[in-house]
């Protein structure tokens, strides 16, 4: 009998049974490998999973990066990224596709913590986050100051220090929050928000010591950022030392280098604000003293130039006759001329009357009872009542007869 033909010799498997038979020897064998590659068709769904590829120059691997691991990494994978990647190998049963299951990711060459302040400081630059346009002025003289900070830790008490020693009777208003951790960004918006419901505070200082990248993260977090970003009330920034920038540093309305410095610039020195108000005040008075030595002498100078107020009247009185007499003389002439202008239009106008033509012997005769000025033989009929105008006078007659042409 043929065996290849003889099923009761095979052991035969379902592709789910092979499936499962390669999927636990890949997974035993590989629990925990560190992969290099460069990123490739990254996509992340509204389910907050990523799925790309690793690739070098000659192959290539499926990777997911599920949600939960997709929390823990600081900066944001994209294509073209490479990176090192921690994870295990699976079989993805329903392509029978092997992956790398991603549970922690780090950008190659530079450190995660760096390239998510980079990625986060260039997206909230674009945003305008940064603009000096939009910084506010920080208040000469608050009298009010609110610190968001740990109540417990070196930066509250060196700022209090400084504030003490140059202007004791400033008003305090401390926002506590824990400013390392998990738990710093949101207590540090929180705080920040709670000193923005505080009607008369004038300045606000975020501030904490010194320490590494990861202790002065939260200042890096970018709900912090525009947490500072929308505060109503100027925002100074104190985080680390003087070498150190984070996040905040760039949004806040100004940055200090330490705490004990946004000390010094939120208050001034008392003692040089008594000198220079001093300064200013013998100023006022050197200057209030020069303005009336100055009006004295011109006032005296004018009081020389001015003639006595008689005199002045007598002479203006005497300017004002002078002036009408002219001023009678002259209307009395331009009546003069207009008479006589006004007596040649009028002789003119005479002759051209109808009445200067009646008195050389023509009339005007006028039609009854109209009234209408009769201009040839045809406008009347024999019977006819007409009023003759003369010269002198006036004659009623009756039309006897009519002749066409009495010449």
């Amino acid at each position: 009998m043929d065996t290849q033909l003889d099923l009761s010799f095979r052991h035969i498997l379902t592709v789910s049974e092979l499936t499962s038979l390669i999927k636990s020897i890949v997974e035993d064998s590989f629990p925990n490998v560190w992969v290099e590659g460069e990123i490739y068709n990254f996509r992340a769904p509204i389910s907050g999973h990523a799925y790309f590829t690793l690739k070098d120059s000659s192959s290539q691997i499926k990777a997911v990066l599920f949600k939960s691991s997709a929390r823990t990494i600081r900066f944001v994978p994209k294509d073209g990224l490479h990176v090192l990647c921690r994870g295990r190998i699976t079989i993805y049963d329903f392509r029978g596709e092997y992956q790398l299951v991603v549970d922690y990711m780090e950008p190659k060459g530079v450190g995660a913590l760096l390239l998510a302040f980079e990625q986060l400081k260039e997206r909230l630059a674009k945003e305008g986050l940064f603009d000096k346009s939009r910084k506010r002025p920080v208040p000469v003289l608050p009298k009010k100051i609110g610190i968001v900070t740990s109540p417990t830790g070196a930066a509250i008490r060196d700022i209090l220090k400084v504030i003490d020693r140059r202007f004791a009777n400033v008003e305090i208003v401390i926002a506590p929050a824990v400013v390392q951790g998990e738990r710093a960004a949101p207590e540090i918006v929180e705080a920040i928000s709670d000193l923005n419901r505080i009607e008369d505070i004038d300045v606000i200082i975020v501030t904490r010591g010194g320490g590494g990248i990861e202790d002065l993260w939260p200042f890096n977090e970018e709900i912090v950022a525009r947490a500072i970003y929308n505060s109503k009330i100027p925002v100074i920034s104190a985080v680390g030392h003087e070498i150190d920038y984070t996040i905040a540093d760039f949004v806040a309305d100004l940055r200090a280098p330490t705490p004990s410095a946004a000390a010094e610039m939120v208050v001034k020195n008392k003692e040089d604000i008594q000198h220079r108000i001093e300064t200013l005040y013998q100023r006022l008075v050197f200057a209030k003293r020069t303005f009336f030595e100055k009006k004295r002498d011109r006032l005296f100078s004018m009081s020389r130039r001015v003639l006595s107020p008689d005199r002045e009247i007598n002479r203006y009185i005497q300017r004002v006759d002078e002036l009408a007499t002219r001023l009678q003389l002259s209307a009395s002439h331009i009546i003069a001329l207009k008479k006589e202008a006004l007596y040649g239009v009028m002789a003119k106008l005479g002759s051209l009357s109808p009445l200067a033509i009646l008195s050389r012997g023509y009339s005007i005769t006028y039609k009854l009872p109209a009234r209408s000025v009769v201009n040839a033989s045809s406008d009347v009929q024999k019977g006819d009542r007409v009023d003759i105008r003369l010269h002198e006078g006036n004659i009623i007659c009756i039309v006897e007869g009519i002749l066409k042409d009495p010449f």
